[in-house]
C-alpha cells in the first residue's frame, strides 16, 4: 500500500505516529547494541585513545550523511524545506547551547539519546536525569527559561535558506556531501580496525544513523502526499521529549505526530536490544553527590538542546546530515564543551585517585 493510500485510510498523524514508531524502534536497538553515545566518542577524542565508541559515533554519522545524500540524489528528499536551513536560525544559540549541552552530558555520563535508551535498560540515574532534562527543555520552550532563550538566540542571526546551507555555503551539491559522508565513513573504517572487530559495532553503528535518514525519508514522503500542511522533520529528542512531558501533564494534549511514536519505539527498541544482549540491570545512585552531578548535567544539556535547536542526535547527526550550519557550530560546541567539563571535573579527580597512595593492609 502506498503512503497517499495510508494517508487517505489512516489520515496524516497515525501515519506519521506509525513511522515515528518504526523509526524508534529501529534506533533504540541499533544504539543500545553498538553503544552508540557522543558523550563516550568526545572522551576518546580527548584523551587521544581513539578507540571503540569513537569509531560507533563515526559510523553512525557518517551512514546518517550518506543515506540522507543519497535520499536527496534520488528525489525522495529535499533539506531545503526543512527548519533548519529554511527558518531564520541563531548563531549564538547554536554556539553557547552546545557547549551548554556538552558540558551537560559528561555531567550526567550520557547525551538525551542515551539517557532514555540507559533508562530502559534500568539505570535510573539515566532515568531521573532524562525526566530533568524534558522539564528544562520544556521550561525552555514555553516556561521560565523562555526568556533567557529567546534573548541569548537573538544575539546572532543568520537568514534562512543558502545562508544556513553549508553546501551551498561552499559551492558543492548533494555529490560533495556525499563525498563528504564516504570520506567520514572510511575515517571509521581506520579507527575500527584500530580498535577491533565487532559485530554489533558496524551493523549497530550503520543501522543508528540508516534511521536518521530514515525519518527524514518518511516524513518527507507523508508531506508530498499529504493535502495538509505537514513538517518535514528528522530524529530528535529535546523537543519530543518536552511534547511527552506535556502530553502527561496538560489537557488538551499534543497532537499525535511523529514524536509521539518515536520516543516510545526507542524505548521499546532499547529494551528489545537490553533482553538481546542480556544488559537489564538496575542501577540508582552512589552519593548525594552523584545526584546533585547528573540534576545539574540534565538541566544544562536542557536549556543547552533548546538554545541550539537540538540534542546530539538532534541537531548533531540529523542536522548534520543535511548540512545546515546552525546544527554544526553546535555540533562543535558540544566536543568542545564535553573537552572543557571532563578536564576540570573529572580529570583533576582522576590525578588525585592516581597519585594517592596503595592502602596497607596490616595482619590480624
Amino acid at each position: 500500500m502506498t503512503i497517499a493510500a495510508l494517508i487517505e485510510n489512516y489520515g496524516e498523524k497515525y501515519v506519521l505516529a506509525v513511522s515515528g514508531l518504526m523509526v524508534g524502534l529501529m534506533f533504540g536497538f541499533f544504539a543500545q547494541r553498538s553503544k552508540f553515545c557522543l558523550r563516550a566518542a568526545t572522551l576518546e577524542f580527548w584523551h587521544r585513545s581513539y578507540g571503540e565508541k569513537i569509531s560507533v559515533w563515526l559510523l553512525t554519522f557518517s551512514s546518517a550523511v550518506i543515506g540522507v545524500q543519497v535520499l536527496i540524489l534520488m528525489g525522495q528528499m529535499d533539506s531545503a524545506v526543512t527548519r533548519q536551513i529554511s527558518a531564520t536560525g541563531s548563531l549564538s544559540g547554536a554556539i553557547l547551547g552546545g557547549l551548554l549541552f556538552g558540558s551537560g552530558m559528561i555531567l550526567t555520563r550520557g547525551c538525551a539519546s542515551r539517557l532514555l535508551i540507559l533508562s530502559a535498560n534500568g539505570n535510573l540515574r539515566a532515568l531521573l536525569s532524562g525526566l530533568i532534562f524534558a522539564v528544562t527543555a520544556q521550561a525552555s520552550l514555553g516556561g521560565v527559561l523562555a526568556p533567557w532563550r529567546e534573548t541569548i538566540s537573538g544575539w546572532w542571526t543568520v537568514d534562512g535558506g543558502q545562508s544556513r546551507d553549508l553546501l551551498a555555503l561552499v559551492g558543492l551539491g548533494p555529490w560533495g556531501g556525499l563525498v563528504f559522508g564516504l570520506v567520514w565513513c572510511a575515517a571509521a573504517l581506520y579507527f575500527s580496525l584500530r580498535s577491533g572487530w565487532g559485530l554489533w559495532k558496524w551493523v549497530g553503528g550503520i543501522g543508528t544513523g540508516l534511521a536518521v535518514a530514515a525519518a527524514w525519508a518518511m516524513t518527507y514522503a507523508v508531506s508530498k502526499n499529504s493535502f495538509e500542511v505537514v513538517s518535514v522533520q528528522g530524529l530528535t529528542f529535546s523537543g519530543p521529549s518536552a511534547e511527552w512531558l506535556m502530553r502527561v501533564l496538560a489537557s488538551p494534549a499534543p497532537e499525535i505526530g511523529f514524536n509521539f511514536g518515536m520516543l516510545p519505539g526507542v524505548f521499546l527498541g532499547s529494551m528489545v536490544g537490553a533482553w538481546v544482549g542480556k544488559d537489564f540491570v538496575l542501577e540508582g545512585f552512589k552519593d548525594g553527590y552523584s545526584m546533585r552531578r547528573y540534576i545539574a548535567g540534565a538541566i544544562l544539556m536542557g536549556f543547552g538542546a533548546m538554545l541550539a535547536g537540538g540534542c546530539a542526535v538532534g541537531a548533531g547527526i540529523t542536522g548534520g546530515a543535511i548540512f545546515a550550519l546552525t546544527a554544526w557550530l553546535a555540533l562543535a560546541g558540544m566536543w568542545v564543551g564535553a573537552g572543557i567539563t571532563d578536564r576540570l571535573v573529572d580529570s583533576p579527580a582522576q590525578v588525585v585517585t592516581s597519585t594517592q597512595p596503595a592502602p596497607t593492609h596490616k595482619a590480624p
